[in-house]
């Protein structure tokens, strides 16, 4: 039993090493605001067009900014929650002889 838990730790951990390798995008007004996050909802970087950053006013840019990031941290919950489906999937499939089937 002790031995699938530590199993189900090292797996967790390798989905949390995978997901940090793997890079979600929000993007806005055409891709002029782009958020860049990994799939264990870090934003590592915010880009915004310069044309589009001098035109724009501080509130529009402010809620387009929030609006993207959430599309990056949306598309990052799907990617976690399909890896974590498919590693209890394999976990539960292991664990079915410890109960006699």
């Amino acid at each position: 039993m002790f031995d699938k838990l530590l199993q189900a730790q090292q797996k967790a951990d390798e989905i949390k090493k995978r997901l940090d390798t793997i890079s979600v995008y929000g993007e806005v007004e055409g891709g002029k605001i782009k958020v860049i996050a990994t799939a264990n909802k870090e934003v590592k970087d915010i880009n915004i067009d310069p044309e589009y950053f001098q035109a724009a006013d501080q509130e529009e840019l402010l809620e387009l900014i929030v609006a993207a990031t959430n599309k990056a941290l949306k598309q990052a919950d799907e990617i976690s929650q399909n890896e974590m489906q498919a590693a209890t999937k394999d976990m539960l499939g292991g664990l079915g002889g410890m109960f006699g089937q």
